[in-house]
Order: C-alpha cells, then sequence, then structure tokens
C-alpha cells in the first residue's frame, strides 16, 4: 500500500508519467419496444423489458496529475488484451516518455508475463522495460485512481442502456474528449502518513522485547 501511495507523491514529470491502470465490464442491453418521447420536466421513459447484446470490456488509463485518460473497448479482458493494452500506452500515448510508472491492481493477467505470451520475447522484453510497475494490494484495489475514473465513467456516461459496441465506442469517446477538454486532474490526498494513523489496525503490531 505504502509504494502506492509514495507514488502518487512524485511531483509531475512528463518524461516518467504516472499512469493507472484498470478495467470493468458493460453489459449491452437494447429496448425492443423502444422509449416514448422526451418531454420537458420529465424523465427519460422505456419499457421494463430489454434484450440482452452480450459484453464488453472497457480499459481506461488515467494520468491524474495531467488531467488525461484514455478508455478503450475490447471484446475481452484476456492477459493477451492486456498485453496489447500496455503497447499502446507504450508506442502510442507515451512514444517520448523514458519510463511509463504504471500502477495497476494484483489480478493474475497484470503483469510483464502476459507481454510474454502476447509477443515474442525481444518485443515483450522491450514492452516490460518501458514500464515501472507498482501493484495495489489484496482488497485495496481503490488505491488505484483508474477505479475512481471508472466510477466517474460509470456515473456520467453508462447509467443506462447502451444497445451495441458501436454505440458504446461513440458515447464513451465523447465522454473522454469532454473530461480530456477540462483537464480533469486527481489530486490524491491521502498520503502514507494518512495510512499508518487511519489503517493502523493493518499493520503488524511489534512487541517489545525484553533483552535484560
Amino acid at each position: 500500500m505504502e509504494d502506492v501511495l509514495d507514488v502518487y507523491q512524485r511531483p509531475y514529470d512528463p518524461k516518467r508519467p504516472v499512469v493507472c491502470l484498470d478495467e470493468a465490464s458493460k453489459e449491452l442491453h437494447d429496448t425492443p419496444r423502444g422509449r416514448l418521447p422526451l418531454q420537458a420536466g420529465q424523465p427519460l421513459r422505456e419499457d421494463y423489458e430489454y434484450e440482452r447484446h452480450g459484453v464488453a470490456n472497457l480499459f481506461l488509463a488515467i494520468e491524474p496529475l495531467r488531467g488525461w485518460r484514455k478508455v478503450r473497448v475490447t471484446a475481452r479482458r484476456t492477459k493477451r488484451d492486456f498485453a496489447e493494452q500496455l503497447r499502446l500506452l507504450s508506442d502510442e500515448d507515451y512514444p517520448e516518455a523514458e519510463c511509463i510508472i504504471l500502477v495497476v491492481d494484483n489480478l493474475n493477467t497484470h503483469g510483464p508475463g502476459a507481454l510474454y505470451e502476447a509477443f515474442e520475447p525481444e518485443e515483450a522484453h522491450r514492452l516490460a522495460a518501458r514500464f515501472e510497475w507498482h501493484y495495489t494490494p489484496e482488497h485495496g484495489s481503490w488505491l488505484n485512481v483508474a477505479e475512481c475514473e471508472l466510477s466517474v465513467l460509470a456515473t456520467q456516461c453508462l447509467e443506462r442502456r447502451i444497445p451495441d459496441r458501436d454505440t458504446l465506442v461513440r458515447e464513451i469517446a465523447a465522454w473522454e474528449e469532454r473530461r480530456n477538454k477540462a483537464c480533469c486532474k486527481v489530486i490524491w490526498q491521502f498520503t502514507t502518513a494518512d495510512a499508518r494513523i487511519k489503517l493502523r489496525r493493518l499493520y503488524p503490531a511489534v512487541k517489545e522485547q525484553n533483552l535484560t
């Protein structure tokens, strides 16, 4: 935990950006019987019956101090999918960075090993070296700013029925553009010193030994 908290206290450095990465699922639902036309002063009214159209996965990367985020929609969330997100971060989003300081949770797909399942050894090694890896502890995924941003995405964009992947991609792209244009930064306030006070119960108790 303290490792991640210390990372969040680092000053902004465009050559060594701190980037948080996480994923979430979105069920695709259509409304076969349609909706009633919107009227002033009334909320959206739609039939309770819905039709399932599968599930899409969302990878969200955010650089908190820059106020930039990128959401990519995929069909799955396998190791290969995660590896491809790392490649995109490295080569498309941050090609000029000396090193990307990466914060992820400790899911079994999140690690350098995923790169070796997706790419040839030379390429996997190149990509792995582009990242400095930091993991949130077990049951501590709330420490990942990307998870917080996924909650914002869900509240502002996804808390409604979205029928298909194309619509999902368009809606998320519009949300992403608005957030990035507004430069919505995340200034993390909870520090290591705070953790040692407020989460003291999580630290092991050290008993003094009588050496006399």
